[in-house]
């Protein structure tokens, strides 16, 4: 069976809860609104860098928090490919339509995780992980690993 690796950047004082979808529970998200505990990761580490940099309200304090990466490994046949989106998925602010696709999924279990477009990077993609879906025990948590912003990038 193969697998998919995707990857979570997050605040080291997170990292212990970092796949419970605490965060996109308390404040929603381009796929999800709030009181959904959904987990958003990226297909690579750059791409979670770029996400976590976009949505930064206040890029200063990037520098100062302690920040981690973590892997995890999912069953490729534990993922939902959605094949259409609405046409204002990449708008800015997200639009409601494109929680609406997250709320159902989650709602509906239908898979472990679901694959989304990245509005930040058009071509790479987002990958959901609902940490109530049945198959949740099957997703692979590596270890954390240390990451920091590169001072270039204030």
């Amino acid at each position: 069976m193969s697998s998919l690796l995707v990857w979570r950047l997050c605040s080291a004082k997170y990292a212990v809860t970092a796949f419970s979808g605490e965060g996109a529970r308390l404040y929603g998200g381009r796929w999800s609104s709030p009181g959904w505990r959904i987990a958003y990761c990226a297909e690579s580490r750059a791409l979670a860098m770029v996400e976590v940099l976009a949505n930064a309200d206040e890029q200063d304090r990037l520098f100062a928090l302690s920040w981690v990466l973590v892997s995890v490994e999912i069953p490729e046949n534990l993922v939902e490919k959605p094949a259409r989106f609405p046409e204002d998925w990449r708008q800015y602010p997200h639009p409601q339509s494109t929680q609406l696709i997250g709320n159902e999924w989650a709602k509906e279990q239908r898979s472990l995780a679901l694959r989304v477009p990245s509005a930040v990077v058009p071509g790479e993609f987002n990958y959901l992980l609902n940490p109530h879906h049945p198959d949740y025990a099957k997703a692979k948590k590596g270890k954390r690993q240390p990451f920091s912003f590169d001072p270039r990038l204030k």
